[in-house]
């Protein structure tokens, strides 16, 4: 019983310790980029950006060695927008973002929920 409250305890303490990004929906997700100071990251593979992105987006592939180089190339005081095909790749770039010291929405669900323009 010791151990349940003090994992217990634990978990609640390191909640507020960690930095989260936000998810949000295609709708929300267009609001947001909305913001010229926002800069578009899209976490899929060359291939997947060219066959269409949002437009303003920055392909960096979140499953490329030097992902984290890439990300340097942002500004850490500009917000960032991250997405990818279903949601699953850019919740793990947003965590690498949010590390690295960025603001960063992800948009749930990925492109395919996406309503907006796209560019090929």
């Amino acid at each position: 019983m010791k151990t349940i409250l003090y994992t217990l305890i634990a978990a609640l303490l390191c909640t507020g310790c960690e930095s989260r990004f936000i998810s949000v929906d295609a709708k929300q997700f267009a609001e947001a980029i909305k913001n010229p100071q926002m800069q578009i990251v899209d976490a899929r593979t060359p291939q997947e950006f060219r066959d269409g992105h949002i437009p303003r987006a920055v392909n960096m592939d979140i499953n490329s060695k030097d992902f984290i180089n890439q990300i340097a190339s942002l500004d850490k005081t500009r917000p960032v927008a991250v997405y990818c095909r279903s949601g699953r790749r850019s919740k793990i770039a947003a965590e690498k973002l949010v590390s690295n010291g960025f603001d960063v929405t992800e948009l749930d669900g990925g492109i395919i929920t996406w309503e907006g323009e796209i560019i090929k």
